[in-house]
């Protein structure tokens, strides 16, 4: 018997789990993955969300907010 891999540790994610991860409600990562703004792949049925295309969403959220970057003296 295998033991449950937490999510903070999977590589890919179902929709729900990278709903979790990054605070978003299910309809809005559906709306950011048919924009292609969080990249997915199918799996069988399935559609999956790699960890890195949520770490990749979130750091260009804050890139394009400018929060990346001290306040200017």
């Amino acid at each position: 018997m295998s033991a449950a891999v937490p999510v903070s540790e999977k590589l890919l994610l179902s929709v729900p789990e990278a709903c979790a991860r990054v605070g978003l409600p299910r309809s809005r990562m559906y709306v950011e993955l048919a924009a292609g703004r969080i990249f997915s792949v199918k799996v069988g049925r399935s559609r999956r969300v790699p960890a890195q295309a949520l770490e990749a969403f979130v750091a260009r959220l804050i890139a394009e907010q400018g929060q990346g970057q001290p306040p200017a003296a």
